[in-house]
Formats: C-alpha cells, sequence, structure tokens
C-alpha cells in the first residue's frame, strides 16, 4: 500500500504552542505509518521584514498537490501575507487540507473556543475576585486568535458594565518583551489591577516586569496567560492560564487526512474543549504544582542539552567563521551534521545563490554589476537546485542537480522508510540562498538553539559568498592593473611587477639581463587605410605573436601605442637571437595564414648587460629603444639604396 505522505506548514517550532502540536501529530503518523514533510519557518525574530521574506519563502518550496496532505498551523505565521499565499495556494490544491486553530469554510479546520476561554478568564477576575481595572496585553492584530481573545476580553467587560480603555490595552505580538513594554505603558497611564495576557510568554514578561518596579503578584496586580506552557505553571508564582489540548489537535489534524483519503464521513470544522487553570499569579490555588524532584530533574535535562547545544553552536559558528572558500566551507560544515545525529542531511542551494560572481570577467560593467547586484532570489527557489552536501546513515555521498520543483530527490519513493523530514529556509535577509533538509533527528524538535544553527549556516554561506565576490574583484582589478586590455599581455604596470624579482635577483647574482624593445611598422599606415578597428587587431596580433614566442621564461609587454618589449633574466646573445627568430617566424605565420589585408612586421633591437645596483630597469628600456630605433632607420636606407 502506497505510504502517505502529509505536509506541515509551521512557524517558530520551538515554543510550546507548536511543540505540542508537532507532537500529537508524530505521534499519529508514527503509529499510522505516515512521513511527515515539515517546512519551517521562524518568523517575527527582531522585527526584520527582510529576515521574514526570507524565513516564509520556504513555504513556497511546498507543491501541496504532490502531498496526500496538508496540515496548516496559519496562526503561528505572524505575517498577513504570508498567510494569504500559503491559504490561496491550499484552497487550490486538489488534497485535503486540515487548519489548526484558524476557520476557513473552503478547508477542515479544528479550533478552540477562545472567546469562551477568555470570557472565562476576564468573568474569574470580575465576578471571583471583583477587579474593576483590569488591563489587556494583546496579540498581533493579523492574527484570528489574538483577536477573537481581544473580542472576548472587550464584550466581556461591557457585558459586566465595565468601560472598555484603549489605555487599558497594550498591542503586542506574543513575544516576552511585549510584557515589559505593556508594564511600562500600565505604570505610566493606567495602573491595573489585574492584566490579563493573550499568551503565557506576554505574561511572564509582564509579571518579570512587574518584579523590576517592585509590583507584587498577585498581591498588587493579578496576572493570567493563555496556552498553559511548561514555564508558565512552573513559574513563581505559577501562572493561571487557559490548557488546550496540543498533542489531540495534532492527532485529530491527521486523522481527518486519513478519514478523507478512506471516504470515512466526517465534520468538516471542529471546536475543542479548553479548561481555565486559575493558579497562584490570581491569588487562586487550584492547580497542581509538578514534584519538587520531578522539577529538579526535568530541569537538570534541559539545562544539561542546552549546555551541550550551546558548545555545538559556538563551535560551528567559530569554525565555519574561518572559511574562506566554498570547498572549505562544505568540509568544514560535515562533522557538525553528524552531530545532530540525523538520518539524513541535504544541503541544497539554488543555482543562482552566488548570485553577484560573474563567470564572464570580460563582460562589461562587471565590477558594477558584482558590487551592486540588482538582481537576487527573493520567492522562490528559482529552477534548478545544487546539492553540495548530502547525508545519509552515516556516510556523504553526491547528489546530481535536480528540478526545485522535486523539493528533493526520491523524496516520495516507496523504498524509503517512514520518516520525518524537517525543510529549512537558507537567507541572508531576504536574499534567497537555497535550504537545508534534515531526516530524523531529535535536535529540530528538542533544542531551542535549532533556529541558531541553521542562522549559523546561512550566515556563513553568505560570508563565504562575499569572500569569493571580493576575490574575484580583487583578481580583477589586478588584471585591470597589469594586465593590457587590448593587447592582453603585461601592461607597464604589470611588466614591472613581472619582472622587478628577477632583476633584482640578476643584479645580486650579478648575471645578465636582455631588454628587446619591438615597434610595428606601418600601424599609422593601417589605421589611415583600414581603419582603427583593423589597427587594433593588428596590435592583437603582434601580442599573440610575442606570447607565442615568449616560452622560456620571458616577460613581454605592451610598452605603449605600437611600442612593445621583452625582459629575460640570465640571458645570452644567442639566447636573444633565438628569441628574434622566433619572433620572425611566429610573425611571418600569421601573416600566411591570416591572409590579412595588409603585412604586420615590426623593428626591434635588444640590449643585453649585466645590471648593476645603480642601474634602473626602464634605463635599459631606453638604451634598447635606442638601438631598435637604429635598426629600423638602418633598414629604411636599405630599402631607399635597392
Amino acid at each position: 500500500m502506497k505510504r502517505t505522505h502529509i505536509a506541515v506548514i509551521v512557524s517558530t517550532i520551538d515554543e510550546d504552542y507548536q511543540s505540542g502540536i508537532l507532537s500529537g501529530i508524530r505521534q499519529y503518523a508514527f503509529a499510522n505509518d505516515i512521513t511527515l514533510e515539515h517546512f519551517v519557518a521562524f518568523g517575527n525574530v527582531g522585527g526584520d521584514i527582510g529576515h521574514d521574506t526570507g524565513e516564509y519563502n520556504i513555504f513556497s518550496l511546498a507543491d501541496f498537490n504532490q502531498f496526500d496532505g496538508v496540515i496548516l498551523l496559519i496562526n503561528t505565521v505572524q505575517n498577513a501575507d504570508a498567510c494569504q499565499r500559503v491559504l490561496r495556494r491550499a484552497r487550490t490544491t486538489s488534497v485535503p487540507v486540515v487548519c489548526i486553530d484558524q476557520e476557513d469554510p473552503e478547508l477542515y479546520t479544528i479550533c478552540i473556543d477562545n472567546q469562551k476561554a477568555m470570557q472565562d478568564i476576564v468573568e474569574h477576575f470580575i465576578l471571583y475576585h471583583g477587579y474593576t481595572r483590569i488591563n489587556y496585553v494583546s496579540g498581533p492584530a493579523d492574527n484570528i486568535d489574538s483577536r477573537q481573545r481581544l473580542q472576548a476580553y472587550e464584550n466581556t467587560l461591557r457585558k459586566h458594565g465595565i468601560a472598555v480603555e484603549e489605555q487599558r490595552i497594550y498591542h503586542g505580538n506574543f513575544v516576552s518583551r511585549d510584557g515589559v513594554y505593556a508594564v511600562q505603558k500600565f505604570l505610566q497611564s493606567a495602573p491595573p489591577q489585574a492584566i490579563i495576557c493573550a499568551n503565557d510568554n506576554m505574561a511572564i514578561g509582564v509579571m518579570n516586569s512587574l518584579a523590576a518596579h517592585g509590583v507584587k503578584v498577585p498581591q498588587d496586580v493579578a496576572i493570567s496567560g493563555f496556552d498553559y506552557t511548561y514555564n508558565a505553571r512552573n513559574y513563581a508564582p505559577p501562572l493561571t492560564s487557559v490548557k488546550r489540548p496540543l498533542e489531540r489537535l495534532g492527532q485529530l489534524a491527521c486523522q481527518k487526512i486519513t478519514n478523507h483519503i478512506q471516504h470515512i464521513p466526517q465534520e468538516q470544522n471542529e471546536i475543542m474543549d479548553t479548561h481555565c487553570c486559575f493558579s497562584q499569579s490570581c491569588g487562586c490555588n487550584q492547580t497542581p504544582v509538578m514534584n519538587t524532584d520531578a522539577f529538579k530533574k526535568r530541569n537538570f535535562h534541559i539545562l544539561e542539552a542546552f549546555s551541550v547545544d550551546i558548545s555545538l553552536i559556538s563551535r560551528m559558528s567559530s569554525a565555519l567563521a574561518e572559511c574562506d572558500s566554498f570547498e572549505k566551507y562544505i568540509q568544514t560544515l560535515k562533522p557538525f551534521i553528524i552531530e545532530i545525529n540525523c538520518k539524513e542531511f541535504y544541503l541544497c542551494l539554488c543555482d543562482n545563490w552566488k548570485d553577484g560572481i560573474m563567470a564572464d570577467e570580460t563582460e562589461e560593467n562587471y565590477l558594477m554589476h558584482i558590487l551592486s547586484p540588482n538582481e537576487y532570489l527573493i520567492h522562490g527557489y528559482g529552477e534548478t537546485i545544487l546539492v553540495p552536501l548530502a547525508y545519509r546513515n552515516g556516510r556523504f555521498f553526491d547528489v546530481p542537480d535536480f528540478p526545485a520543483s522535486k523539493m528533493l530527490p526520491q523524496l516520495f519513493d516507496e523504498n524509503n522508510k517512514r520518516g520525518d523530514y524537517y525543510f529549512m529556509p537558507l537567507h541572508f535577509g531576504e536574499r534567497c540562498m537555497g535550504y537545508c533538509v534534515i531526516k530524523d533527528s531529535e535536535f529540530p524538535v528538542s533544542s531551542k538553539l535549532f533556529h541558531n544553527f541553521i542562522t549559523n549556516i546561512s550566515n556563513s554561506l553568505e560570508s563565504v559568498r562575499k569572500i569569493i565576490c571580493l576575490d574575484r574583484v580583487t583578481q580583477k582589478l589586478n588584471k585591470l592593473y597589469t594586465i593590457d586590455t587590448l593587447a592582453n599581455i603585461n601592461n607597464r604596470n604589470g611588466f614591472k611587477i613581472s619582472s622587478q624579482h628577477l632583476y633584482q635577483k640578476c643584479i645580486q647574482e650579478r648575471k645578465a639581463v636582455m631588454l628587446m624593445f619591438l615597434d610595428m611598422d606601418g600601424l599609422k599606415y593601417i589605421n589611415d587605410t583600414f581603419g582603427h578597428k583593423a589597427g587594433d587587431n593588428a596590435i592583437c596580433c603582434m601580442a599573440e605573436v610575442l606570447r607565442d614566442a615568449c616560452t622560456r621564461n620571458e616577460v613581454c609587454c605592451r610598452f605603449g601605442g605600437d611600442e612593445f618589449i621583452v625582459f629575460a633574466s640570465d640571458y645570452t646573445e644567442e639566447k636573444a637571437q633565438a628569441l628574434t627568430d622566433r619572433i620572425q617566424e611566429n610573425l611571418d605565420r600569421m601573416n600566411r595564414e591570416n591572409h590579412f589585408a595588409y603585412q604586420l612586421a615590426v623593428s626591434s633591437g635588444y640590449y643585453i648587460t649585466v645590471p648593476t645596483p645603480d642601474m634602473n630597469l626602464f634605463q635599459l628600456v631606453t638604451i634598447a629603444d635606442n638601438i631598435m630605433y637604429a635598426e629600423k632607420k638602418k633598414r629604411k636606407a636599405s630599402r631607399l639604396r635597392r
């Protein structure tokens, strides 16, 4: 029977809410031989829009139609545009899609009753504790859970005749620091008797900030959260919160897909019950506290694992930062892949991940393009994926390039054992470089530093890309500085750099040097008669003649215009004459094979001497030039006599 594959779209899997649901999904998948492909982003990190764009791009990789079903934890995606893009694709796919905690009339949905749960919390504060100054810390406005909970808070206040005051509401993003900012606002403008938070992270931030201001919880201000996370229920004081059946949500989402595949009738929408846990943060003590020994053991294991992961991340960051080539980067990364104990790992790069590094060095505006690339990939992953690093079952192996539409070669091969895949984006800001895939590792779901691990890979890859870019720029600048752009041989700078060391060595060892000066005959005639393009071609041909003749460590150079020079160390009269002959032979062959409308010809003269410390190399150029000029006059006079 064909194995079922389910794609899971989720952001920020190191939070208790996500990990609870994913745990339920994995439990059901393992029990029913279902392979899971998680497409994971870490959005809303530091409020950087470019970073979020790069993260949420991973969702575009998932071709829903290739799977048997899709599970959307859409409310974990803190970006309205990214949410809508995913939902639009989900509504048009041919496979069953289950949306958790957000109702959609075209999809299967499993939700909790946010409004009933929040109403119960607010009414507990009003009716049981008698509070009327109740402040609220909300989540983002584009999140359905956040909107429903805020609406329930406002409706419940009105129901009991309490005015809704905007100064008592702080709009956050579900992160701990929002609790700190909320307290700063509330203590200045609207001192509360109680603060209700839309999730536990913000509630813990509130309690920490209140403590820093000397405000006691619950004696001075009562606090509640939402989600009943591990940290919240084991905080001091334990947090009043709303418990949701997270694992059951994940299990039921998988079950709905299998029911659909098997044509088992079922409800399209389901509402799950919640349970309010009134604890010490609001002055109650109705929830059990974890056994102290069990708490210590769990925290010890958490801290021990965190210490191991910190070491891994630190060593990896340091090692990758030293990589100055892509080959070294790949070799350095390998041992860290082994450390995360995965069955498979793939580094998948877009074929243009090095955008800005040009293969064609002769292209015009090369430097302008490489320093300020005007195009790079933001959305999608291009046409072709490269796999410079692949690991499976204890060994690294080669994987051919493949179309991005396949996501991963042999992903749906029936010979593969069931497993859990994690697709993670690799990017720098909004610039997409590729993605990596991890199969069957506890690291993505157990480590709070998994995102740091992936970020290290991305940032160090970008550093290597920039080093390669700068290296190519340096090469190009060196070439522009030392190479004559028309003749493609040394210019004066290149000649000086190439010959100076040899010249100084001959001075020290008292060995002879040779300096030959060459002047093309008739270049003005070629330019005037056949045009400057023909003249340029003649110069290039002359440079080629010299390159082919200088095969014994001689250094040739276009000195300027139609003038060329050749330098050689440890040279003799016989070698100089042999070089002159080779140049003439090459020149004759060039004329014979190319059938020019003109004849290439050159006048030359050379000077051989043992240089002294007070003798400048370019003084020899002047002497050789005079010898060449004398030879040219002699040849011209000889032609006139004939």
